[in-house]
């Protein structure tokens, strides 16, 4: 697979001289300065990409060209939306680009409760757990029908057996501070979303009242609906597709649980091939975020690679680890519950050009004092890049492909 890195931008404190130093053949990255729902020009992509191809790499995916809210609700603006999308994937497709990483989640892109989660062996790694994120749902963002909703959730079977997650959040409320409480505002809602093209930024002065206004436009959108709507955006889009040659690969909602009263519709094997199947256009396709699909305990992570892997256009490589109450944590990408090293095998025979990323890593030997985003550390995602590349290496061998280190002299 081709080895690539999600980066954001020229002002990255990573820069692309020390990712071509590290074995990065492509960049995965968006136009970030280009506000919401505006027309990406060829002028500007032209820009970044001969930027990026400055230093020997080439800019493989965009991730993400965002699907604004009034495409996902289905607001009144949504057909005016769509054209603009329509027009920026020309764009893009003018300039040689054709891959579009995407999501289909409303109002949140990924949620994690914390950030800074420390390991056994002295890093960290990005952490979700449910009783801190029922208490933002219940106590902070204070919305109508948490606790209820609280009150009914099941975890699947073999994790959280018996848990109480309400009850948890309730005593957690006993010994909150005005600290904690910013802190999981912080990791929820802005230092996760705010540094990529979405709906939440560092300069936000009221994040909470924001977050409710985008709930609100969620109100009697049910699991049906949103499914609808997503077959709608991609139906109107896939004559663009198929004139350009443009793969439209969705990412699986992280995590993969329905969540602040929400519908979640890229979660399970049902789920991705409902979308598949309902637009069966070979351009429709899907981001196979390991991952994400490794948080949800019912996901058999290797079975869907197989099932899926000829309708596959990008690969996020990383795993996620379950702990027995159900909490879930980045993990190494050695361990956890995505195989990757069979997830190589299975993608490599598929298609060995297939790009992909390492995505999320640990942080690690000071990576926390760089101010890298929440999780795009440099050290620990070099650390995974190398485990990853190390299993390629392996895995080429045996299916008799030519592994080639970029870089060096071959």
């Amino acid at each position: 697979m081709e080895r690539t890195w999600r980066w954001f931008g020229k002002n990255d404190k990573i820069t692309l001289a020390m990712l071509r130093q590290i074995g990065v053949e492509g960049i995965v990255t968006a136009l970030h300065d280009v506000p919401l729902g505006e027309v990406w020009t060829r002028e500007k992509i032209r820009d970044l990409r001969e930027y990026i191809e400055s230093y020997g790499m080439r800019w493989s995916v965009v991730e993400s060209l965002p699907v604004v809210e009034t495409i996902k609700y289905g607001g009144p603006d949504r057909d005016e939306q769509i054209e603009i999308y329509k027009e920026s994937l020309r764009n893009l497709s003018q300039e040689g680009i054709h891959t579009i990483c995407y999501n289909f989640m409303p109002v949140l892109d990924w949620a994690r409760t914390d950030l800074l989660h420390a390991n056994p062996n002295g890093s960290s790694n990005l952490y979700f757990n449910y009783a801190e994120f029922a208490y933002f749902d219940i106590y902070i963002l204070k919305r109508e029908g948490a606790r209820e909703e609280w009150a009914r959730f099941e975890f699947p079977a073999g994790v959280g057996q018996g848990r109480d997650v309400l009850a948890e959040a309730d005593e957690l409320a006993k010994t909150m501070t005005p600290e904690k409480e910013h802190q999981l505002v912080e990791n929820i809602i802005i230092k996760t979303q705010g540094f990529v093209s979405g709906n939440f930024s560092e300069n936000d002065e009221a994040p909470i009242q924001k977050f409710r206004d985008f709930l609100s436009l969620y109100v009697g959108i049910d699991k049906k609906q949103l499914r609808e709507n997503m077959r709608y955006f991609l139906e109107a889009i896939m004559p663009t597709c198929e004139e350009c040659d443009m793969n439209m690969c969705v990412h699986p909602d992280d995590p993969p649980i329905e969540i602040l009263g929400l519908p979640r519709i890229v979660r399970t094997e049902e789920d991705i091939e409902w979308f598949l199947n309902a637009v069966p256009n070979r351009h429709n396709g899907l981001t196979f975020c390991a991952g994400s699909l490794s948080a949800g305990a019912y996901n058999d992570v290797v079975a869907m690679a197989r099932k899926f892997a000829p309708r596959t256009h990008f690969v996020h490589l990383r795993s996620c680890h379950i702990f027995p109450n159900g909490d879930f944590t980045e993990a190494s990408h050695l361990g956890g519950r995505a195989d990757i090293v069979e997830l190589a095998r299975i993608f490599e025979k598929e298609n060995p050009s297939l790009p992909m990323r390492v995505d999320h890593g640990m942080t690690m030997l000071g990576d926390e004092d760089r101010g890298y985003n929440a999780g795009y550390s440099f050290l620990g995602r070099m650390f995974a890049l190398g485990q990853v590349q190390g299993i390629l290496a392996t895995v080429d061998r045996e299916l008799g492909i030519t592994y080639r280190q970029p870089g060096f002299f071959d």
